[in-house]
């Protein structure tokens, strides 16, 4: 039997449920990208909000192109099951707070109806870095942003608030973009600037995009996942999501319209957000793509696998302690030699089973902030990061698409620049003063060199 709201009646009374009634209305969220990062983490805290005050505050998702998400979803009448794993065990929530997922490329009227809706306050993004369709330099690439791209429904949705005479809302960006509320800003200038001038000024006087950073890890489910979790369950639930305990989501205060009490659930609201953004870029998700591009040439599938690998544990180690860390500035009351106690546990979590393919995927959209950026800091100051530059080469030889498949907007651009089989042509192309990268960072004559001799010759770690 399928999860819907009538069968979930059938659960054990150990699944917690959501403390509200669903089908009282509410204020409205719009969410773009339904994959299971958010649904293991905004729609919990959303979750824990309503539950907590007992203001209704409803989820639409919007699916960018994939019907995939909406046919797991919709069946169920938005219902899922949030599955936290560790060592000694797991328990599973039932979610409440998510209504239904439209389809934008099957469903663009109703997606920019949901834009323009005077019960929308909030419109929410985890639409991955590829996502934000930048070219090289960060700035928008018009040809990428077309007619599915987030910003048309956004132009559209936002012209009908306009006209309507209706408040601006608040955009919130919960991706992983170094300043990823003013990122969005900007881009979202680009657009309206080229497509309709008329409404930049409306959406400067009258919305906000406040900065944010979240973490939690949360694996892709697999069949495998759903099949033990329907035994389990009793039922079945195409939605479900796995994910570990630790959660996270620092928020910048600074909101068009209301917002729903997501510190009922642990959200914490700073002026700070910069810091944590930082050290989880640098440190959490530098340390990911290290384990990710190292780990898969030394024959390992997971990530618990990966770090406990002990000579990749202790470069890892020493990327987040030495190199990362020391790039930034912490915030008040951030430790971060705590920080990265707690992710080299984190990591290690063998019921997560986090896949370093999954975490591969789209690295040409990642490294700028996760690893290129740490470069550049210590660049100013003389100093190599050994650490880094081995995690560099190690992806520069995963794009050459000869051992794995490559799941990179650039992928075939990338696998193209091996065509020569000259190193030295990849390096320059990407890293030299004309490279693709070279807004982030430029490899010095002796980087250069450090990343030839680790491609051509992976160090032993």
């Amino acid at each position: 039997m399928r999860l819907s709201s009538q069968s979930a009646i059938h659960l054990a009374d150990s699944i917690e449920r959501p403390g509200y009634a669903r089908d009282t209305p509410g204020h409205g969220i719009l969410h773009f990208g339904m994959g299971a990062f958010h649904r293991a983490h905004q729609a919990v805290y959303t979750d824990d909000a309503i539950a907590a005050t007992g203001d209704i505050w409803g989820i639409t998702g919007v699916s960018l192109r994939s019907p995939a998400v909406a046919a797991q979803l919709n069946p169920q009448d938005g219902l899922y099951t949030v599955s936290i794993r560790s060592s000694t065990g797991a328990r599973q929530r039932l979610i409440g707070s998510l209504r239904s997922v439209l389809v934008a490329s099957q469903a663009t009227p109703a997606v920019v109806a949901a834009v323009a809706s005077p019960q929308t306050h909030i419109i929410s993004f985890t639409v991955s870095e590829k996502g934000y369709c930048r070219d090289a330099g960060g700035s928008l690439d018009l040809a990428l942003a077309g007619v599915h791209s987030l910003y048309r429904y956004l132009r559209d949705g936002l012209a009908l608030r306009q006209q309507a005479g209706l408040p601006g809302v608040t955009l919130l960006s919960c991706d992983n973009l170094a300043g990823n509320g003013r990122q969005l800003a900007a881009l979202l200038t680009q657009y309206l600037e080229a497509t309709a001038p008329a409404l930049t000024r409306w959406f400067h006087d009258h919305c906000t995009c406040p900065a944010t950073m979240l973490d939690r890890i949360v694996p892709a489910s697999s069949a495998a996942d759903l099949d033990q979790h329907a035994t389990s369950l009793g039922l079945r639930d195409e939605a479900a999501v796995f994910t570990e305990e630790f959660t996270q989501w620092v928020i910048e205060d600074r909101f068009a319209g209301p917002r729903p009490q997501w510190e009922a659930g642990g959200a914490q609201f700073t002026r700070h957000v910069q810091a944590y953004e930082t050290a989880k870029l640098r440190m959490l998700n530098g340390a990911h793509s290290a384990l990710a591009y190292i780990g898969l040439a030394r024959g390992h599938e997971f990530v618990h696998e990966a770090v406990a690998d002990l000579p990749l544990r202790s470069l890892v180690e020493r990327l987040m302690r030495e190199e990362a860390a020391t790039s930034l500035t912490a915030a008040p009351g951030q430790d971060l030699g705590r920080h990265a106690d707690a992710l080299l546990q984190r990591f290690a979590n063998p019921a997560l089973r986090h896949r370093l393919l999954q975490i591969s995927m789209d690295g040409s959209q990642k490294i700028p902030q996760r690893w290129l950026e740490t470069l550049a800091f210590h660049q100013r100051t003389g100093r190599a990061c050994a650490s880094i530059l081995t995690a560099l080469a190690a992806w520069i030889r995963f794009v050459r698409g000869d051992r794995w498949q490559v799941d990179d907007p650039r992928a075939a651009e990338l696998a193209g620049l091996w065509s020569s089989g000259d190193a030295s042509q990849v390096v320059d192309a990407l890293f030299g003063p004309q490279g693709l990268f070279r807004n982030s960072w430029v490899a010095s004559s002796a980087d250069r060199a450090t990343l030839l001799a680790f491609i051509g010759n992976p160090p032993a770690l």
